[in-house]
């Protein structure tokens, strides 16, 4: 299905996803690597570890704080977190952190994976491709009245980790 950037925004809209930037993409067959993969996980590593420069954006993911220390000592990566290439490496995406950014499994990635293959075989597809590292719609990204003493909590200890490593 074609589609122009109106209607791009709508589906991604209908998705749940009303303020995840599309990017107007022509996409050109590349081969890939034989040990992409291998070099795909070392780089997931160093994405994690960047992370500590998103600490806040972080915290609002309620993580257990386990799962957040896990995840930005690069560790591992939570059940239900996906981390995605803003360009996918068979249309000319680099292995690089900057092509790449983290999301909820389900429904986001999911949605996302939709939203790009119903747009198979159009000389233009419109890439997701948000100004983050992380990807939270902003209608989840904001906290109670009260505050959230666990946001506070691992934003703390995110800090302290980054202040280290200085």
């Amino acid at each position: 299905m074609y589609l122009n950037a109106s209607n791009a925004e709508k589906i991604i809209s209908d998705m749940g996803m009303s303020d995840m930037p599309l990017t107007e993409f022509r996409p050109i067959r590349t081969p890939v690597s034989p040990d992409w993969f291998q070099k795909y996980k070392q780089l997931c590593k160093q994405f994690m570890i960047s992370l500590t420069d998103s600490i806040e954006t972080l915290a609002f993911m309620n993580l257990p704080q386990d799962d957040f220390m896990n995840l930005i000592t690069g560790q591992s990566v939570p059940d239900n977190l996906s981390f995605r290439l803003r360009v996918p490496l068979t249309w000319g995406g680099k292995l690089e952190i900057d092509n790449m950014f983290m999301c909820w499994t389900f429904p986001h990635s999911h949605n996302m994976d939709r939203f790009i293959i119903e747009q198979n075989g159009n000389e233009i597809i419109w890439l997701p491709n948000p100004t983050q590292k992380i990807y939270l719609p902003a209608h989840t990204a904001t906290g109670g009245d009260g505050g959230n003493a666990t946001e506070d909590r691992l934003a703390q200890i995110g800090a302290q980790l980054v202040s280290g490593r200085e």
